[in-house]
């Protein structure tokens, strides 16, 4: 299940040479009010309320200039993931997005909401078509029953189904380093581990098994065998664990990354982060039994968990560290997203209001301080 959209989930590396399909001037590019009016606005905003409700509640914290862009693009992630999962012919529905797309990119997209949406945010972000592409792909392994043979693998559908939106959301953000990139393209992957393991009785039930089966092998379970009826038990529940250990890991990455967030970008990305963590320390709470209950956080937990995340305001950045090296499974987002921000028309700065300007500000000054307090 993808970790953005919450619900069931192109190309990847081979689509590449078409992510700089359409020359992007971000100049001429106008606003997503532009786009979308009020009526289609709203209907875009329901339809990622009806999704994911920690993506939509993250959401509210983000910054107008960003939160347009991000419905933007949860509405179409959500469209196409509908076409494939519920469609009966997946190529066709396939084929049918890509050529939406072909559309979006230049400049034509068809009478649809959610599609001139992403075609505003396309033209202000030069988004490099590869990210979108890559999401389709990893819709695509969903309906054709992929099987998952090691955790790379798992982390590499993660990239897909995750990576690809997270790394869409650095560049709405205006995240735009390689570093940032990398940790906000692990962020989405930690986010689908932990999906994973929440879900795991769930999918097995629908015939779907996303854990590695290397790992379940190890614990002594044949995967096919346990996926005609699956059963909770210690060896299942090893497995699950270390799911949520290689999430973990993934999550302290993220710190990095969400530090080197726009000030006003860092709270709701903080947020979506501790909440889905949440989801693992739950999990483990209840004995790691994803198979016959649920792990779910409270909304009065979540509301504690958001208002530490805004502590994020009243912290400078962190000083520099070595960044690590960007997860082999989600590298060539990376490599993608940096070229289309070295290919991209230099970004008009916009008009800011005087509470912008107030916060633009501050930052500023924290960055000042920062390295003021850094060793010569």
């Amino acid at each position: 299940m993808s970790a953005v959209l919450d619900a069931r989930p192109g190309r990847g590396n081979a689509s590449a040479d078409r992510s700089m399909e359409m020359p992007v001037d971000r100049h001429q590019a106008t606003t997503l009010e532009h786009a979308v009016d009020a009526a289609s606005d709203a209907d875009l905003r329901r339809l990622m309320q009806g999704g994911s409700k920690t993506f939509f509640a993250a959401s509210l914290l983000l910054p107008a200039r960003v939160r347009d862009q991000a419905t933007a693009l949860y509405a179409f992630c959500r469209i196409a993931d509908d076409e494939i999962d519920f469609g009966t012919d997946k190529v066709a529905a396939l084929a049918g997005l890509r050529a939406r797309l072909d559309g979006i990119y230049a400049a034509r997209p068809i009478d649809c909401a959610a599609d001139r949406a992403l075609c505003e945010v396309v033209q202000a972000t030069g988004m490099p078509r590869v990210l979108l592409d890559g999401l389709l792909e990893g819709f695509l392994w969903d309906s054709e029953g992929r099987q998952y043979e090691t955790l790379e693998d798992v982390q590499a559908y993660g990239a897909r189904v995750a990576g690809t939106v997270g790394a869409m959301m650095a560049l709405v953000m205006d995240a735009r380093s390689p570093d940032a990139l990398a940790r906000a393209c692990e962020l989405g992957v930690a986010m689908q581990l932990t999906n994973i393991a929440r879900d795991v009785g769930e999918d097995a039930r629908a015939g779907r098994l996303y854990l590695p089966r290397q790992w379940m092998r190890e614990a002594g379970l044949d995967p096919d065998a346990w996926l005609k009826a699956p059963q909770f038990n210690p060896a299942i529940a090893s497995v699950t664990g270390r799911l949520l250990d290689a999430a973990d890991e993934l999550y302290r990455r993220a710190d990095a990354g969400i530090a080197a967030l726009p000030r006003d970008c860092r709270v709701a990305i903080r947020a979506a982060q501790i909440v889905y963590a949440e989801i693992g320390e739950q999990l483990r709470r209840q004995g790691l039994d994803s198979i016959s209950q649920r792990a779910v956080v409270s909304g009065a937990r979540k509301l504690l968990l958001v208002a530490r995340a805004c502590a994020v305001w009243l912290r400078a950045p962190r000083a520099a560290v070595a960044a690590p090296l960007p997860l082999a499974a989600v590298t060539w987002l990376v490599d993608a997203s940096a070229a289309a921000v070295r290919n991209a028309a230099p970004l008009r700065v916009p008009a800011r209001s005087f509470d912008e300007k107030m916060l633009w500000s501050a930052d500023l000054l924290a960055r000042l301080a920062e390295q003021d307090r850094r060793p010569r």
